[in-house]
């Protein structure tokens, strides 16, 4: 951490622990074929991605899913798999983010869409009794509020600039590694938490 002044984290399992295989089998069960063919952590379809820019939003997700589905799928039923992946916030990472808050500048930026931060925002409420994320940094920045989405430079350089942020004082967090090979090539010092590592047991270790 020497140099480092700011920190801008990931959501998907570096704070919230998600499971791409549930939402995958949700749909399946739901008589998709092949989603993970349009949605998967490497990769997702053109639909996936002005759903995640903001292009378009629930009722339009709802009325594209439908005709890939069984007849008679209902649109909660749609909602209810798409949110299948989302899992838990262990209490232990936001106590780090709120002991991280005093010496850094915080920033979130996720690839998410309106439906899952619905969602998810509902998990923080259980978790912790905040109504979202927002308390836990200095600024939240979602993809499809924003615009734009990892991997492209503009949804780092949006951070960089409005918060007059020096790259190489900058560490960012993921667990996508086509997004840390992005965020190195703007000189940002990065972390990749790879399958096997959590925040809290590979980062940020208690003192002994």
């Amino acid at each position: 951490m020497e140099g480092i002044k700011h920190i801008i984290f990931d959501l998907g399992n570096v704070i919230l622990n998600i499971d791409y295989q549930l939402t995958i089998d949700a749909f399946e069960a739901l008589g998709v074929e092949d989603f993970g063919s349009h949605f998967s952590k490497q990769k997702q379809s053109n639909f996936m991605d002005d759903l995640e820019t903001g292009l378009v939003g629930e009722y339009e997700f709802v009325d594209y899913a439908k005709p890939f589905c069984k007849e008679g799928t209902t649109a909660k039923e749609i909602i209810d798999a798409w949110n299948a992946l989302l899992l838990d916030i262990p209490i232990r990472r936001l106590q780090i983010l709120q002991q991280l808050q005093l010496d850094y500048d915080m920033f979130l930026l996720s690839n998410t869409n309106i439906i899952h931060e619905v969602a998810y925002n509902k998990i923080v409420k259980e978790t912790c009794g905040y109504e979202n994320l927002n308390y836990f940094f200095d600024k939240v920045y979602l993809s499809h509020r924003i615009g734009m989405r990892k991997p492209n430079a503009e949804a780092f350089e949006i951070i960089l600039k409005e918060h007059n942020l020096k790259p190489k004082h900058t560490l960012f967090i993921d667990d996508s590694i086509q997004h840390i090979e992005a965020a190195n090539k703007l000189g940002i010092q990065t972390i990749h938490i790879k399958d096997d590592m959590c925040m809290e047991e590979d980062i940020f270790k208690p003192k002994a």
